[in-house]
């Protein structure tokens, strides 16, 4: 992904692989298991939710949940809570406070996307990119 300065503008926030976007492999957490700060399985990393205008990932899709994908819900982190990459992705949240958040609709994100963005930023309560001083995470991105 490039390493621009962040505005918010008019990008809207799509799914990685409906972008025709790409990260180099060794960014690519899609696939990866998910811990919490306390180790607790959350769930995979399904996608990466790109800005489309800045060709950066602002959130995680995560699954969790479910057999073969039926039943299974859809969560967003953001990256800026992404605190370490190995063989699996550690986010510095709790397993419950990601259960309780607001699930992912793309609908909902589509009609209203301040809104629906604006508020996972601030349920995790990290500033969202748009924000005056937002710095993106150095680090895995």
């Amino acid at each position: 992904m490039t390493n621009q300065d962040d505005s918010h503008g008019s990008s809207a926030l799509v799914r990685l692989g409906d972008a025709g976007l790409t990260v180099p492999r060794e960014q690519d957490v899609r696939g990866l298991a998910v811990v919490d700060r306390d180790g607790e399985d959350i769930g995979t990393v399904d996608e990466l939710l790109v800005d489309e205008g800045e060709h950066r990932v602002r959130f995680l899709e995560v699954g969790s949940g479910g057999f073969l994908g039926i039943g299974e819900e859809k969560r967003l982190i953001p990256v800026d809570a992404v605190k370490a990459i190995d063989e699996r992705v550690h986010v510095d949240t709790t397993r419950s406070l990601i259960a309780a958040s607001p699930p992912y609709d793309p609908d909902v994100a589509r009609a209203s996307p301040e809104d629906f963005f604006g508020g996972l930023y601030g349920y995790y309560g990290v500033a969202p990119y748009w924000g005056p001083g937002y710095v993106y995470p150095a680090m895995p991105w």
